[in-house]
């Protein structure tokens, strides 16, 4: 088993994994499903990603094997449910705080400008690399008309 230091920071795919399961047990793709939610869409986890990391998560003892299915009678024999273990809660905490400091430091005065909001949609629904406000590459909108 590894220590807090070895295990921080997280993979992203570690981060919404432990983020899956900070509310309750879950089965693998009731995990990918929550993954891609919490992740509003961005991040879509494939079988290969998600097994790998909770085979890396088991051995590392962020997560184990629930011994008990969470409703026995609406259980899959095959399914394995998996929840945070007392280290894979401090590790989440930690890559929690260190998010919340991330973004206090992007909010200081000389970073802002970088953050500004995104001018409102186009119709097209994306933005050129080269449009006036829009920083990088190809950018996308949200449905409700807002930046990502």
């Amino acid at each position: 088993m590894k220590t807090i230091n070895t295990l921080t920071p997280l993979t992203p795919a570690v981060f919404y994994i432990l983020l899956a399961l900070a509310s309750s047990e879950k089965h693998g793709y009731e995990i990918m499903k929550q993954v891609k939610q919490d992740s509003q869409g961005q991040v879509k986890m494939g079988t290969g990603t998600l097994y790998g990391s909770l085979k890396r998560m088991l051995a590392d003892g962020l997560i184990e094997e629930a011994g008990e299915k969470p409703d026995p009678t609406l259980a899959d024999e095959r399914r394995r449910y998996y929840r945070l273990t007392e280290l894979g809660r401090r590790a989440f905490a930690i890559e929690l705080q260190r998010y919340a400091q991330v973004v206090s430091i992007a909010g200081q005065p000389g970073l802002r400008p970088v953050l500004a909001p995104l001018p409102p949609c186009p119709p097209a629904g994306v933005w050129r690399a080269d449009a006036p406000g829009v920083p990088g590459p190809l950018l996308r909108c949200h449905r409700d008309g807002r930046g990502v």
